[in-house]
């Protein structure tokens, strides 16, 4: 990204520390939070009392299924990126295969992205199942949540494995933790273990997504990232009160055989060298510093962003 757009150093300790300019939104500003504001709680919530009822229907006779509740969350995030004057442009096609999609991962904009792009089912964290609104539609799409404790990785891969058994197709972000939208991080290797599970490995596929936001002209480019320990309701407003329109591209790059790669290690490398090819993020791999710096808190409470 050139011109006007604000582009952070490379360097670890550089793009992780800084921070996005005070936000000082002015009447105008204020008055497009209320008004947007109000719009995105109606279509959220009320998409929510409109799941629920179809979701009992949907549970009674798809067996197992979600036709219909997932064509109603893409279309509460499609209407939700209209309000927040984003708009989507997707290249290529998700894929017909089972198994997963992994993407780069920028906030918890991604969430809404990437289901108004494609149906997946997402794998995150365990905090995100209490963040408001986000946290109902992880929940309402079927998200595996999982936790970070060693002592519960034998049972969570156990979980994605019977997921993908079914014929679920997961989505997940490698990276561990979120960026400020200008570059990728190394993709850890840990949630691709359940692909090489016996009976499976020469079934699936991994779709390699790249999603790339463009700022609108004269704002900080970084403004569509959520890193460090930035709040998420002052986010959002910041990004309602934008008064131009701004463009987030999503990718969809050939898909990948699992049986083709040795290891899991194999696999999540050449997916981040093909999420790395597309837009802004595009250059040789961070060293190991930059992600290692990534995932240490610079608060007690909010440094980790993964979902």
């Amino acid at each position: 990204m050139t011109g006007n757009h604000a582009r952070t150093e490379d360097h670890a300790s550089t793009w992780i520390e800084a921070r996005l300019p005070a936000f000082r939104p002015g009447l105008a500003g204020v008055l497009r939070i209320v008004w947007r504001g109000t719009m995105l709680a109606v279509v959220v919530y009320g998409g929510l009392v409109l799941f629920l009822p179809v979701r009992l229907v949907e549970r009674a006779l798809a067996k197992g299924g979600r036709p219909l509740t997932s064509c109603l969350v893409q279309g509460i995030c499609r209407l939700a990126l209209v309000i927040m004057r984003l708009s989507l442009v997707c290249h290529g096609r998700p894929m017909r295969q089972p198994g997963a999609t992994v993407a780069n991962h920028s906030g918890w904009l991604d969430v809404l992205v990437l289901n108004a792009a494609h149906h997946g089912v997402f794998v995150a964290k365990s905090e995100v199942s209490g963040w408001p609104g986000i946290g109902w539609l992880a929940r309402a799409t079927g998200t595996a949540f999982i936790t970070r404790k060693g002592t519960d990785a034998r049972r969570q891969q156990t979980e994605l494995e019977a997921r993908l058994q079914a014929g679920q197709r997961l989505v997940f972000f490698p990276e561990g933790t979120s960026t400020d939208s200008l570059r990728v991080l190394p993709f850890k290797s840990t949630l691709f273990a359940a692909f090489f599970a016996p009976g499976l490995r020469t079934k699936l596929h991994v779709q390699p997504v790249s999603v790339v936001y463009h700022a609108p002209p004269g704002t900080d480019a970084r403004q569509y990232g959520w890193w460090g320990d930035m709040d998420f309701a002052s986010h959002l407003a910041r990004l309602l009160a934008n008064p131009g329109r701004g463009r987030v591209e999503v990718r969809f790059h050939p898909s990948l055989a699992v049986a083709d790669f040795a290891d899991r290690k194999a696999l999540a490398k050449q997916c981040e060298t093909v999420v790395r090819s597309a837009g802004p993020m595009a250059g040789p791999a961070h060293t190991d510093q930059t992600a290692v710096r990534a995932e240490k808190p610079i608060s007690s409470k909010k440094s980790d962003r993964s979902l």
